[in-house]
């Protein structure tokens, strides 16, 4: 059997890979390991293995493993990549170091009350349904410059760029148009909304597809399944 670390090896080095096949340096690429369902001893193992940062779905399971280990680790760094709702604002203004998940500006609001109180700011991602997938959280790409430009009123928000989850396909053309469709919103917020962010960050792709998400300007890949192995939803 594999190990954490191992995985981890692995899979940069396809992210290495991935970079020069696309003519970038592996330096713009960071990888953020997806811990969601999986126990502290495996954020440990990760942890061991030079990781000092964790992409969580649920700010419920976050909270968990922050309270377990911010006194005997407490330079890691936990981001909220799921959906957040307004009610769970509170708790991830406490401890999260970035959200990647805002969508409204409803959500916006309630994060940026709860953090003024915290006396926090926070990085945040604005997530987008670069699919078009009714299932997927994420607001539509020709809604997100309108969005865009509200978000330069909130000073506890420090809007980083954007993030995806791309259409879970064989067919790579739909999956790479996804990726697509975010480079090209990403030009667009330059021009439309640069007094929100430089729009430099793009978080998007997974085990399954992070290679494509590379050669589309990915600046972070988000991955579980090949770090951790099986999720247990149990």
């Amino acid at each position: 059997m594999t190990s954490i670390a191992d995985n981890l090896a692995t899979v940069r080095a396809r992210i290495d890979a991935a970079c020069l096949q696309a003519g970038r340096d592996p330096s713009e690429v960071s990888l953020l390991p997806v811990s969601k369902t999986h126990p502290v001893a495996a954020v440990l193992d990760a942890i061991e293995a030079g990781c000092t940062r964790f992409g969580e779905n649920r700010v419920q399971e976050a909270i968990g493993k922050w309270r377990e280990l911010r006194e005997t680790h407490p330079g890691i760094e936990w981001v909220i990549i799921g959906h957040l709702q307004t009610n769970k604002a509170r708790d991830a203004a406490r401890f999260a170091t970035e959200v990647s998940s805002l969508d409204s500006l409803k959500l916006a609001r309630e994060l940026a009350k709860r953090l003024e109180r915290e006396g926090r700011q926070l990085d945040v991602l604005v997530e987008v349904n670069s699919s078009g997938e009714p299932q997927k959280s994420g607001i539509a790409p020709e809604d997100a410059p309108a969005l865009a430009r509200e978000l330069a009123a909130f000073d506890a928000l420090n809007v980083k760029g954007l993030m995806t989850v791309a259409i879970n396909s064989p067919d790579r053309s739909r999956v790479a148009a996804c990726f697509q469709r975010m480079q090209d919103l990403q030009a667009r917020l330059r021009e439309e909304a640069p007094k929100t962010s430089s729009w430099d960050e793009l978080s998007m792709g997974m085990s399954g597809d992070f290679e494509e998400a590379i050669s589309h300007g990915a600046t972070v890949v988000r991955v579980g399944t090949a770090i951790f192995g099986a999720r247990d939803y149990s």
